[in-house]
């Protein structure tokens, strides 16, 4: 029985591997940081834009394109405290730029994610700005997830 120190740990580091995974473009390997039925929700998602991603086969459906669309790195990571080991509260930026359109992508990211104990994601909420992307790739989000319009 892991500690709360350790679960916090785990908890932690499969935020930071969630990071690493995506701007290195290793999508199989950031589906494996969540349970098979873990969840992904997008509060601000807009118009045509998936509101929840639920699944391994979804969730790598959802982000198999990501990098063909961007290029980034995430910057400026601070960890909130918080009581609940498994509970990580995140903000982030993204430097980086649209692959197709060169232009930049910046982005604030605020995010709150569950873990089980041994740090595997349950649910990820993503608070971030649409129009960023939007601006950045000069289309409808709904071209990049594949959304039904």
């Amino acid at each position: 029985m892991n500690t709360k120190a350790q679960i916090k740990g785990l908890a932690l580091q499969a935020f930071k591997h969630h990071l690493d995974y995506l701007s290195s473009g290793r999508i199989r390997e950031w589906v494996d940081l969540f349970t098979e039925d873990g969840v992904l929700e997008f509060p601000y998602g807009p118009k045509n834009f998936p509101q929840k991603v639920s699944g391994n086969k979804e969730l790598y459906e959802y982000m198999k394109n990501f990098p063909e669309h961007f290029k980034v790195s995430f910057e400026n990571l601070h960890f909130h405290p918080t009581e609940e080991p498994t509970l990580v509260i995140a903000e982030f930026t993204s430097n980086g730029h649209a692959l197709a359109t060169g232009k930049p992508y910046h982005q604030k990211y605020i995010s709150v994610v569950t873990t089980t104990q041994d740090g595997k994601i349950t649910r990820y909420v993503d608070f971030w700005n649409p129009l960023v992307a939007m601006e950045a790739i000069d289309a409808p989000l709904s071209s990049f997830v594949g959304a039904e319009n």
